[in-house]
């Protein structure tokens, strides 16, 4: 089923940060609990990562009011992020086919920057990045391999 939710980069507090959220809202961290960047094997073209990075989170999630999730991730400058306030929080949407998937990417791509191309990813799903014409960042992570 289609979701959206927010997704949250940090500068090394995304544990802190989905810690207090926690306490504020309740409930459990889904999606698997708390993925490190440690945990899965590096990806070529992927700096080597420093025990510190390592320990980082890679993906957390928590449901929030309703059916919305907060989602979120250390972005370390040792892999090229620079965390500033605008850069912090993308749309990420999950469209229910790769179909619906590229048309959404590409009506809000239109006239924006692409920062990344729709792609098959380690994770599983069908992702892409995009900021549209507004300055708003979009993520599409499609799960269906229709």
């Amino acid at each position: 089923m289609s979701k959206v939710s927010t997704y949250l980069n940090f500068n090394r507090e995304t544990e802190a940060a989905f810690n207090f959220y926690k306490s504020v809202f309740g409930g459990e961290f889904s999606g698997g609990g708390i993925a490190r960047f440690g945990d899965f094997a590096p990806q070529e073209g992927m700096p080597p990562l420093s025990d510190e990075d390592k320990n980082l989170i890679l993906h957390i999630e928590l449901p929030i009011l309703g059916c919305h999730y907060l989602m979120g991730t250390d972005a370390p400058e040792s892999m090229g992020f620079k965390v500033v306030e605008g850069n912090n929080v993308h749309i990420n949407i999950v469209p229910d086919t790769r179909t619906d998937t590229k048309r959404l990417f590409q009506a809000l791509s239109e006239g924006g920057v692409v920062t990344m191309d729709l792609h098959d990813t380690f994770w599983g799903a069908y992702y892409g990045s995009c900021v549209d014409k507004f300055g708003i960042n979009w993520m599409f992570n499609c799960t269906s391999k229709e």
